[in-house]
């Protein structure tokens, strides 16, 4: 970790700062909980289904000399997630990073939408979101930043999911505004094409080409690159504040 790193990491709280990251044992959560941990911070990896997932997220980050806690939870439940930051701040002390990447992708048009598959998209992507996104706003300590996730979708108008994440985006910028005076930054990522379990998911291998193909860098996204982009947002960006950051290649 080099020392601008050390001194963003000790900058506010005259020790390491704490991120929990929910939906950090695979995917995008992963990186960005490895990511994180990289710079110093300790990290709480939440996880809704799988606590061996996340406790391999958490071996790899102690292996390599971080601090890291596994926490459980639905983040669309208020007690759940109250006992995964109550856990976080027993452990490291407090909490000054939230990253909120959990998220449920159902793809369909419109008309063809099962309405069971947009309650359960919706209860994770917009009720999850309020629901972390409340009790970041009440802990987070000053110097601290609340990043949540959207979706290049939102601006290429693929079928079903978008709708879901238009709301975090809206959301996002309503929080930005109502945490005036707080030193504490909220912002969302919004990534395009990523290689992930949750993307790859059900596509065959001709539509994860045309996928890549949409983007002037001619990939996909690895997890890791979206990982950056929240290193930046949870640490030096400090003057970013109430925006949607798209980390997708290019893809218009």
């Amino acid at each position: 970790m080099d020392s601008t790193s050390t001194e963003q990491t000790t900058r506010e709280t005259g020790g390491p700062r704490v991120a929990l990251v929910t939906g950090g044992s695979g995917g995008i959560g992963r990186a960005v909980a490895r990511r994180l941990a990289a710079d110093g911070t300790a990290v709480a990896v939440h996880y809704a289904g799988s606590r061996s997932r996340a406790e391999e997220t958490v071996a790899a980050i102690t292996s390599a000399g971080g601090r890291a806690i596994a926490v459980g939870g639905d983040v669309a439940d208020p007690g759940d997630m109250t006992a995964a930051f109550d856990a976080t701040e027993a452990a490291f002390g407090g909490v000054d990073v939230v990253v909120n990447t959990a998220g449920v992708m159902i793809l369909a048009p419109v008309a063809e939408l099962d309405l069971d598959d947009l309650d359960r998209m919706h209860r994770t992507n917009i009720r999850g979101t309020v629901v972390v996104s409340q009790l970041a706003a009440r802990r987070v300590r000053p110097g601290g930043a609340i990043v949540n996730f959207s979706t290049t979708v939102t601006r290429t108008q693929l079928p079903g999911y978008g709708a879901s994440k238009a709301a975090v985006e809206g959301l996002t910028l309503i929080l930005a505004k109502e945490m005036r005076g707080r030193d504490v930054t909220v912002n969302a990522v919004a990534p395009g094409p990523t290689a992930t379990p949750l993307f790859l998911d059900g596509k065959d291998d001709a539509t994860i080409e045309r996928l890549a193909a949409m983007t002037p860098m001619e990939r996909l996204g690895r997890p890791d690159d979206i990982a950056e982009v929240v290193a930046f947002l949870a640490g030096p960006g400090r003057w970013v504040h109430g925006q949607t950051l798209f980390a997708n290649g290019g893809m218009a």
